[in-house]
């Protein structure tokens, strides 16, 4: 059988090493930004931290850096050459600490894809809510890389499949779906993924004459159901953590003066002297292509830092002229507000935004805010008025407080109380709400 070769050309799309330094210090906040340069001051010798309270010493100044190391630079950030890591380690600035999302990125590495594919996927993790749903449009993030959604629809799956399961989902019927599938057709399968409305509202006699089971299956279905995490990104949110803001806002002359909090953090720069050993015609080629690499990625890393500080100041501006009201001192409104809003202001897709906001905190005259709070969906309501359905919840979170604890609010009644302020809500909704608010349901509310 004859084999056919054939040329084909073929345009890719892929992001430069800056772009990806760049998204990798934008999503860290200021503890882990500082990890991560001084972990970089470690291994490059062409970045150097600025000290501007010690005099520079003269003594050397004729004596070229790598004379004075008497090694081959190679050599000197080898694995072997480190002298004690151990001991190291004990006056670290800051303990080598993953995210719950590095971790899960981390698992890409066994997952077969490419290095192209593996940075969509990066993108795709980056692009989930607090929940663990993916908080965009798989074309706008197709978009980005020059796909269609069809196209990374595969890549969707596979993070779908890391652990925990369901990461990366659409909805949470499609989350528990991914968690049943080594038990496709069971009963709580077919529940799922054929009447996942009816187990929602609780119609188990329709679902037990459609499915054809017994009480016992219908039971151990629901149970095994009940048992699945509906929310795989809860791993999010630190439980126990330190909150440090990375932009303080303070009023000024009828304005707002913005600022990054970078008090904490080193100032770094290319070291020139180092990067002046490469006119030295005694430096060998090797040695020479190797401060040549290390010269480039200092500058993409001081540069990548100085485009973290713009696009944060250049978000918080943006934030601040779009919830003038909150600013105002009204904390308890908030206009309607998404990633694209933002993004369509600045000139950056929504994944830069979301990174931008994720994990960081704003120190304002009102209080400390993670930058994700401004944000809210829009409701629009019978008469027409949209909102933020922030202003929905903190409505509904006033009605359940001042309930009669001993008589909790069933949603429906919840509902009519809100319908009564102004703000008519289906059943359905005001349960989302709720939900979200972290209150439980009335039974388990109730107090003796």
């Amino acid at each position: 059988m004859a084999t056919h070769l054939r040329q084909v050309l073929a345009q890719k799309q892929k992001l430069s090493p800056t772009q990806v330094l760049q998204a990798k210090l934008l999503q860290l906040n200021s503890i882990n930004l500082e990890q991560a340069i001084f972990d970089e001051l470690e291994i490059n010798p062409l970045l150097e931290q600025v000290e501007t309270d010690l005099p520079e010493s003269k003594d050397s100044e004729d004596e070229s850096p790598l004379d004075a190391l008497d090694l081959d630079p190679k050599d000197v950030y080898e694995d072997d050459f480190s002298y004690n890591k151990q001991e190291e380690k004990k006056f670290s600035p800051l303990p080598d600490k993953h995210s719950f999302l590095d971790d899960i990125i981390s698992q890409l590495a066994d997952s077969g894809l490419s290095d192209f594919d593996k940075e969509i996927a990066e993108e795709i993790i980056w692009n989930v809510n607090d929940r663990g749903y993916l908080d965009t449009d798989l074309i706008l993030i197709a978009d980005r890389f020059g796909k269609t959604d069809e196209e990374i629809e595969g890549i969707l799956k596979i993070v779908q499949r890391l652990e925990p399961k369901g990461l990366g989902s659409r909805n949470i019927q499609e989350c528990l779906l991914i968690q049943l599938e080594d038990e496709e057709e069971s009963v709580s399968w077919k529940i799922v993924r054929y009447m996942f409305e009816d187990f929602m509202h609780k119609r188990y006699e329709k679902i037990q004459k459609k499915i054809k089971c017994s009480d016992d299956e219908l039971h151990e279905a629901i149970e095994q159901i009940s048992h699945l995490n509906p929310r795989p990104g809860e791993g999010l949110q630190d439980r126990y953590q330190v909150v440090i803001p990375d932009l303080i806002v303070k009023e000024e002359n009828d304005g707002w003066r913005i600022t990054t909090n970078d008090g904490g953090i080193p100032e770094v720069r290319v070291n020139q002297t180092y990067a002046g050993t490469l006119d030295q015609k005694s430096i060998s080629a090797e040695t020479k292509k190797f401060m040549k690499e290390k010269l480039d990625s200092a500058t993409w890393f001081v540069d990548a830092i100085n485009q973290r500080r713009r696009t944060m100041l250049n978000v918080m501006k943006t934030i601040i002229e779009k919830q003038s009201e909150f600013f105002s001192g009204n904390i308890n409104y908030l206009r309607p507000m998404v990633l694209q809003d933002i993004g369509d202001v600045i000139k950056m897709d929504i994944s830069t935004i979301s990174r931008s906001t994720r994990g960081k905190f704003v120190d304002t005259p009102y209080g400390v805010f993670e930058l994700k709070h401004f944000f809210s969906d829009a409701v629009e309501l019978n008469d027409g008025r949209i909102i933020s359905n922030f202003v929905i919840k903190k409505a509904l979170e006033k009605i359940i407080l001042a309930e009669d604890k001993q008589s909790p609010l069933s949603d429906d009644d919840l509902g009519k109380k809100l319908n009564e302020t102004g703000y008519k809500m289906a059943r359905r909704t005001v349960a989302k709400y709720r939900d979200q608010l972290g209150y439980p349901v009335a039974r388990l509310r109730k107090e003796f």
